[in-house]
Parts: C-alpha cells; structure tokens; sequence
C-alpha cells in the first residue's frame, strides 16, 4: 500500500513579512489558493481578526466554477479562500505569515499533499498592487532566507474573479471534523495555528453559516 504524505506534514514557524501593509478601519479581502480548500478554509476561519472566511474557485470563468468542472484540472480554477479580514486586527503580512507557515506547502507545484493537479496549486489571488508587491517581497524574503530548503512554487495571480463554491463545501472542517481525510490533512494545520500562532489562534472558528458568502 502507498501511504501519500499529509498536507499538514510541513508547518514551521516563518519570519513575518519585512514590509505589511498600514492598517486602518476599511474591511479587506485576499484570496489564497493552496490545496484543497477544506483545510485553507479552516485554518483562516481560526485566525483573529478575520470575519469571513469562504471556500470557492479562482482563476477560470464563471461558466466552469463548479466542483464537478474544476476537478478536471482544464478549467484554470484553482480552489481557492476568500478572507475578509480586520486590519486593525491582522495584517495581510500576517495572513500571509499563516498560508506559508500552516496552511500549506508552498514548495509544491499543481499538488497538495495527496491532491494533484493545477486546481490545487499554491497561487495568491491578488486584488490590487499593494497586494502583489507585498506577497512578491515575501516571498522573495523567504526565498532569500531559504526557509524551505528549496524555492517557492506560489504564483501570483492578478484579475481573477473568485465564484463561492457549492454549499457543501462551507465550513467541512467543522461540520466533517471525524472525516479520514479531515483528520489526516486538516486538523493538523489548525493544530499548528495554535501552537505556532497562539496570539492569533481564535478557538471559535467563524462560519459561513453565520456569516453568509
């Protein structure tokens, strides 16, 4: 039997980010694409000082942002989390602080732990430029600093509409928390937020359900 390694197999604790963005009290969003979404979700859904954390698809056309579609890996979606986000309460160096360190294995190209294909690539999905330089400088900063052994394989993706996935995707990692795939590639990356991140680890994940997307 072929045991395919965990997607949560990875986390270390990083530097944050040399440059971050300046907070002030207007409501942000980012967009980061790094495996399946069931388990980037639940991790950002744990983080404080965001409000919304929504699975979904980036990078294709609306016409193709179903799971059904996307698993094809031809659409050019990947799966995707859209954070909405306080900035006076975390930053979007922080965000990305979390994505690298816990949320996946940035070093993996069109796959995630037992997961292939380019719907499972590592990609920020940015909304403007201030997004775009700061997660190239950190990346680079990490690059720089060898912090993975070898280089990063997260793409920088500019002008794609993010589509909110299937309502049975919504808060999986809550709802499915027994699941073997939860419990083997998931649970252990909101484990590492705690214990890497305790000061931004929030106990009471943020829902969907509550929410809404």
């Amino acid at each position: 039997m072929v045991v395919l390694p965990s997607s949560a197999e990875t986390a270390r604790p990083l530097p944050p980010p040399a440059a971050d963005e300046k907070a002030d009290d207007a409501t942000r969003t980012a967009v980061f694409a790094g495996g399946c979404f069931w388990g980037v979700q639940g991790v950002f859904q744990h983080v404080e000082g965001v409000t919304r954390a929504v699975s979904g698809y980036a990078g294709g056309e609306a016409s193709t942002a179903h799971y059904e579609k996307v698993g094809s890996g031809r659409t050019g979606h990947a799966e995707s989390v859209k954070v909405t986000y306080d900035p006076r309460k975390v930053s979007f160096g922080t965000l990305l602080q979390i994505y690298f360190s816990v949320a996946h294995d940035p070093t993996e190209l069109d796959r995630q732990g037992p997961d292939s294909g380019p719907q499972y690539r590592s990609t920020i999905f940015v909304g403007d430029d201030e997004q775009a330089r700061l997660a190239k400088a950190y990346i680079d900063q990490l690059d720089a600093a060898k912090s993975f052994g070898k280089k990063i394989a997260t793409t920088i993706e500019r002008g794609r509409t993010f589509y909110p996935a299937e309502d049975y995707h919504q808060d999986y990692l809550t709802l499915h928390p027994r699941q073997p795939y939860i419990v083997i590639n998931d649970l252990p990356k909101v484990e590492n937020l705690k214990r890497l991140f305790p000061d931004r680890y929030r106990a009471e994940p943020v829902l969907v359900s509550r929410t809404g997307t």
